[in-house]
């Protein structure tokens, strides 16, 4: 049954890739993850066969609750595939939930970004630019096709290869426009040698340029800035859901929460009395 189990898994991958529209880094996480519990995890074989998860957990019990909730996470994903695609009856045993704390998200205050900015390279310059005033994730920037921008808009390809379209802001579009005309190239916005650039290549150009000013920084953390600093500004959450690419508008509430402490934050700053301490 592991056997079959490790074939599952590869037929598993290249679902989440070719169908779900799944990151190569994605891809990775579950295929380590799954790897892990295949080395371990005792299976019995029957007509309905069940898959014990306490090896595997006892042998990650020392990591991080994050980590073990999304390794438990791609493990039932894998097992959903197996009943549902290879109509497999499979039934997990010893599979409770771990509790992970909820973390707000953590964006790069627009003052930092300036910073970075007056010290990037041209091209550095519209990387920034283009995950701070577009929200995308590094995979949809890195799969970003010529066809898809327009004058006033870009179409983007998201997860679960859903697509969404977002404005794009003229002084932007002059900036990528003037950097297509030293290039070669062909399909995708950030190309070399006709193939697209890697989610690694791009988030290692963003951190070089963060770090100039002493700060780390994620392309995900720009993708939260662009967040906040609509919420902040106004815009209505059911449009930043769509804007984001959210399946759900709770996803996104998260970031109100963020502002709400922001707002805070700064009241306690600015108010004569802020800086009281309560008895």
């Amino acid at each position: 049954m592991k056997t079959l189990l490790s074939r599952y898994k590869n037929d598993f991958l290249a679902h989440l890739e070719e169908i779900e529209g799944a990151s190569p880094l994605t891809v990775k996480t579950y295929n380590i993850a799954l790897e892990e519990m295949l080395e371990v995890a005792e299976v019995e074989e029957a007509k309905i066969s069940i898959l014990y998860l306490m090896p595997f957990r006892q042998k990650i019990h020392t990591q991080h609750k994050k980590t073990i909730a999304k390794k438990l996470s791609a493990v039932r994903s894998f097992v959903s595939f197996v009943n549902e695609i290879k109509k497999k009856p499979l039934v997990l045993k010893d599979d409770t939930a771990i509790k992970v704390s909820k973390t707000l998200p953590k964006p790069i205050e627009h003052k930092y970004i300036m910073q970075a900015l007056e010290v990037a390279t041209a091209d550095e310059r519209l990387l920034v630019m283009m995950l701070y005033l577009l929200g995308l994730r590094i995979s949809e920037l890195t799969s970003l096709e010529l066809n898809n921008i327009k004058e006033r808009w870009i179409r983007v390809v998201g997860k679960g290869q859903k697509t969404r379209d977002i404005p794009l802001p003229g002084f932007l579009k002059a900036l990528m426009d003037e950097y297509l005309q030293n290039t070669q190239a062909k399909r995708f916005f950030f190309e070399l040698k006709e193939q697209k650039l890697s989610e690694d290549s791009l988030r290692y150009k963003l951190m070089k340029v963060f770090k100039r000013i002493g700060i780390k920084a994620t392309p995900h953390q720009l993708r939260h800035s662009y967040a906040t600093g609509l919420l902040n500004g106004g815009a209505r959450i059911e449009d930043v859901s769509e804007l984001l690419g959210h399946e759900s508008i709770a996803t996104t509430q998260i970031y109100t929460q963020l502002a709400s402490n922001l707002k805070m934050k700064n009241y306690l700053a600015s108010h004569p009395l802020g800086k009281i301490k309560e008895r």
